[in-house]
């Protein structure tokens, strides 16, 4: 998967396009991401034995990985990701755009 939880992201398409925030967490088999602040939902509640208060809350669901581009930290750009194999057969992000690794 291209993003990887605490990566800053933009969301290229649906109704929450343009907006930006922090990776929440990472649903790989899904091939999904919760995002923060993005996709909000509003969700009926009933109260439940003292745990939770009746009502609307509004709560994050998760979108599609493809539906999001990481933004990389060195030039500040929305960027695709590329991978680089290193010696010991380990790998590494680097930003497509300006070819720094992402950590």
């Amino acid at each position: 998967m291209h993003v990887r939880t605490n990566d800053t992201v933009l969301v290229i398409k649906g109704r929450d396009r343009g907006k930006q925030g922090k990776v929440q967490r990472v649903l790989p088999r899904e091939g999904r991401v919760l995002v923060e602040g993005v996709n909000l939902v509003k969700r009926h509640t009933k109260a439940r034995a003292g745990i939770r208060q009746a009502g609307i809350i509004q709560k994050e669901m998760p979108l599609r990985a493809a539906n999001v581009q990481l933004i990389c930290a060195k030039c500040t750009k929305p960027t695709r990701v590329g991978y680089k194999r290193l010696a010991d057969h380990t790998g590494l992000r680097v930003c497509l755009q300006c070819k720094e690794t992402i950590e």
